[in-house]
């Protein structure tokens, strides 16, 4: 497993990003089975910077809290179902950014510690690189299910 950290804001390196990021990835990795030498890719920017990209990509320039680009598409076939695994010949799972104002806005306001929060976020993400999602009601379903079982191996209560 290799997680490629930059953290453009330099509060995310302060508040311990890549560790945290490479102990959700692991768990997720672990939780789906998922043995041999995949590659996240993560950001950690700022909300003017998370807008830029929700823009961009997704035609909402505003800040959010995360976003993520799978290498490929993986979604299940039908609502509901589990995503095909990746393969393991092709190992770059994809690309996550994170923004760090909203993140603390979001903790705060939940009171949440920033760490739990930040760590369900990263959780959620590579969720999404691995093809799940929560458009319909019964993925959203499965991918809080699974994030819950998740971040239980990492200490985190329930999110929801």
């Amino acid at each position: 497993m290799s997680v490629e950290v930059e953290a453009e804001d330099a509060r995310w390196a302060a508040a311990g990003l890549t560790g945290l990021a490479e102990a959700a990835v692991a768990a997720v990795l672990a939780h789906q089975g998922l043995a041999g030498e995949f590659e996240v890719s993560l950001l950690g920017c700022d909300d003017a910077r998370i807008a830029e990209l929700n823009g961009t990509f997704r035609d909402k320039p505003r800040p959010t809290n995360v976003l993520s680009w799978p290498s490929e598409e993986r979604g299940a076939e039908v609502p509901g179902g589990v995503p095909a695994p990746p393969d393991p010949e092709e190992p770059e799972l994809g690309d996550i950014a994170i923004a760090y104002e909203t993140c603390a806005a979001e903790a705060a306001e939940a009171g949440l510690t920033f760490e739990a929060h930040v760590t369900h976020l990263l959780v959620h993400g590579v969720l999404h690189l691995l093809g799940y999602d929560h458009i319909e009601e019964a993925d959203a379903g499965l991918m809080e299910s699974i994030e819950v079982e998740i971040l239980a191996t990492l200490g985190v209560e329930d999110p929801y």
